[in-house]
């Protein structure tokens, strides 16, 4: 069994998200997804919510995709704990991690990153603005990363401008009722306010 790992520690999750997940659940044949916290990162919405927002852009694919699952149990600030969390479940699979192309540039420095890789296949996903060059590729395959580039367009939307401002353009319809239920940003506050 081919699986990507799919990780996430969107605020809110946008349908770029969405379309990755749609694009990796018609090649591989299961697509295990978490939601993280990133200690690089400062969240707004709890990691239960955002557990909850994932869920619901999951849930609102078009043609439901069953191999889609979300597996929050699995979640560490160390993706190489993540990993392992994952073998223990699927223990003959063949996994292909999934990440940004923002994050290209950090993977050598992460947590036992050789042990990682050893264990993984790359998966890059191209984000607009962070293109991987010659010099990160080399990086990465000085550490015998056996890495590929997919080939999908993402649509360049942002969590932080749904976040900062309320830009729903790139928001899943469902997370965008659920985020003004819950009144989770502060652009809404302040729009209350006025």
């Amino acid at each position: 069994m081919n699986i990507a790992l799919f990780g996430t520690s969107a605020d809110p999750p946008t349908l770029g998200h969405q379309t990755i997940l749609n694009w990796l659940s018609e090649r591989y044949d299961l697509c295990v997804v978490w939601v993280s916290h990133n200690p690089f990162k400062s969240h707004q919405a709890s990691i239960e919510q955002r557990i909850e927002m994932m869920r619901l852009s999951i849930e609102s694919i078009d043609p439901a995709r069953p191999n889609l699952e979300l597996h929050p149990e699995i979640s560490s600030p160390r993706t190489l704990i993540t990993v392992q969390q994952a073998r223990e479940i699927w223990q003959d699979a063949k996994f292909t991690l999934v990440v940004g192309s923002d994050l290209v540039r950090q993977l050598p420095t992460w947590y036992q990153a050789d042990r990682l890789l050893r264990q993984v296949k790359i998966l890059v996903v191209p984000r607009p603005g962070f293109w991987m060059t010659d010099r990160d590729m080399i990086a990465l395959q000085s550490h015998n990363a056996d890495i590929s580039i997919g080939e999908l367009t993402v649509p360049i939307v942002s969590s932080s401008a749904y976040r900062n401002n309320g830009d729903k353009s790139g928001i899943i319809p469902s997370v965008a009722a659920y985020i003004e239920q819950e009144h989770l940003y502060e652009w809404q506050v302040k729009h209350a306010i006025h």
